[in-house]
């Protein structure tokens, strides 16, 4: 198929590089249609390799546990043979519907990008860390606070305190106890919005002495020469004492904003685009939405979810590409990659 685009030229047009965006590569390779991803981030992997590589997953089919990055080297592993472009680094901007009505995306770069499909697969968006409300927190980032985790043996035989109560502060909880010299979790309330298993974990892990719990606590204010020395702790609203840290992890969780995507005339819900679950479609045709960046009735944030998302998605793009073709989609378990 040919457009009217001068520059690069394609069938579905992946905007983010991420686990999702991935194995769309692969769906869409087994009907023969070619993928070209953009990504503002300078590798492919999204979250998967910029956020956290050296973390455990566990819900990936096939896979009692693989680490984040190893997932990305299998995804790109997989969809190799359908040799799809990457355009890294850069941010997808502006988007226009040429006289053909494919589409043209131009990145902050001038990238020009053309297809008849689009396929949002921008993860949580551009986004950025909640921070605690401590007035000099700024001072000693990357001087012993840190938002995230990248690779857990920079703590390893450091006393480390970690803020939060969601999954992301229990799980690394989990993993750092078995790392770092001395894990604290702090907590401003008694219960945990994580999931049970990794809260019964902590509870454990604190009655055996490999977690200091701290609950009904919040860090106020920091304290050090230069890097982090100690935290001031409220305990319970009354008391305040400092406690000996190497390292502050606070994960109060990312603040997504969808960025230039927001302003393509989407429909958008809370941050998140709108979709129809019959193939995950927007109200502009030719433009889909997959992964965490889509929002529908009973929606799940999980990589599995997207992963089906993109499976199904791509089988109407094909469609949309090709109205007068037959879909023939065969098993790969009778046919193989290669014969398609």
């Amino acid at each position: 198929m040919s457009y009217f685009c001068a520059m690069i030229s394609t069938d579905i047009l992946i905007i983010g590089a991420g686990p999702v965006g991935l194995f769309t590569v692969f769906e869409a390779g087994l009907l023969k249609l070619k993928c070209h991803l953009v990504d503002s981030l300078g590798q492919p992997g999204g979250q998967l390799t910029e956020i956290y590589p050296k973390k455990p997953i566990y819900d990936i089919p096939g896979y009692p546990s693989v680490l984040a990055g190893d997932l990305t080297d299998r995804l790109m592993e997989q969809i190799a043979p359908f040799k799809p472009g990457f355009t890294l680094g850069e941010r997808a901007e502006k988007l226009e519907q040429l006289e053909d009505k494919t589409f043209k995306v131009t990145t902050n770069k001038g990238t020009e990008l053309c297809a008849p499909v689009i396929a949002i697969a921008g993860g949580l968006g551009s986004f950025e860390p909640r921070k605690p409300p401590i007035d000099n927190i700024d001072a000693f980032e990357d001087k012993g606070v840190d938002y995230i985790i990248k690779d857990p043996e920079k703590y390893r035989n450091k006393r480390v305190l970690v803020a939060g109560g969601g999954d992301s502060a229990l799980d690394w909880s989990i993993i750092l106890a078995d790392i770092a010299d001395q894990v604290t979790l702090i907590h401003r309330r008694t219960s945990f919005r994580g999931a049970l298993d990794s809260v019964e974990k902590v509870m454990e892990l604190a009655h055996s002495g490999k977690i200091n719990l701290i609950t009904e606590a919040q860090a106020i204010g920091l304290k050090g020469n230069g890097f982090l020395q100690e935290i001031l702790i409220e305990q319970d609203g009354k008391e305040n004492y400092y406690f000996p840290v190497d390292h502050f992890i606070p994960l109060f969780g990312l603040a997504p904003k969808l960025g230039p995507i927001g302003d393509w005339g989407l429909e958008i819900d809370n941050n998140a685009i709108k979709v129809d679950t019959f193939d995950y479609s927007t109200n502009i045709p030719g433009i889909y939405a997959i992964g965490d960046i889509n929002t529908y009735p009973g929606k799940l944030k999980l990589i599995l979810c997207g992963f089906h998302e993109g499976t199904l998605m791509v089988q109407s793009a094909f469609k949309y590409i090709y109205p007068d073709q037959k879909l023939s989609f065969k098993y790969t378990t009778v046919a193989g990659v290669n014969g398609f």
